[in-house]
């Protein structure tokens, strides 16, 4: 199977970041963890991007706050398919300085955006990519959806 690359500017984000790991271990989906800075080890995330997809990833999920540049750059060295998430940072604009420089890519640079600190969803992304040509996988997201379902089913019960 597969492995999803979940990264992050610094160790600040893992609390963020964290969601994502969650989701993607009850996925029975194997993670690989790592801090790479894209303005303090460049080196590193140059050849994390180059060689990720040697590495049996996936899909990378990289969060990053304040000018958040760790997944534009890493989507503009991989070939394979990346998630980024905005990270609510204390040096942050109210997160919008990191949501916009990880949406606004330009084309041929694609980078999947999602909520500020919203990485379950990136987790969650990651996890369907997967499974869209792993069918345990698939079958895993099915069921998650089906007791999301469940879920609001037995809020709806508890109004009545």
């Amino acid at each position: 199977m597969k492995k999803v690359g979940v990264i992050m500017g610094s160790k600040s984000d893992l609390p963020v970041m964290q969601d994502a790991i969650d989701i993607l271990k009850e996925f029975n989906i194997e993670v690989e963890v790592d801090i790479v800075s894209a303005h303090r080890t460049p080196e590193k995330l140059f050849d994390y991007g180059k060689n990720a997809h040697t590495r049996e990833f996936a899909v990378i999920v990289a969060g990053a706050g304040g000018a958040a540049h760790l997944p534009g750059m890493i989507a503009s060295l991989s070939p394979l398919p990346v998630i980024g998430v905005p990270v609510k940072s204390s040096n942050s604009i109210d997160g919008w300085d990191s949501v916009l420089s990880i949406l606004q890519m330009p084309g041929g640079v694609p980078v999947a955006t999602v909520a500020l600190n919203g990485a379950k969803n990136a987790g969650i992304l990651a996890a369907q990519i997967i499974g869209a040509s792993d069918s345990a996988v698939l079958d895993k997201i099915l069921e998650y959806k089906e007791g999301l379902k469940q879920k609001v089913h037995e809020s709806a019960k508890d109004l009545k």
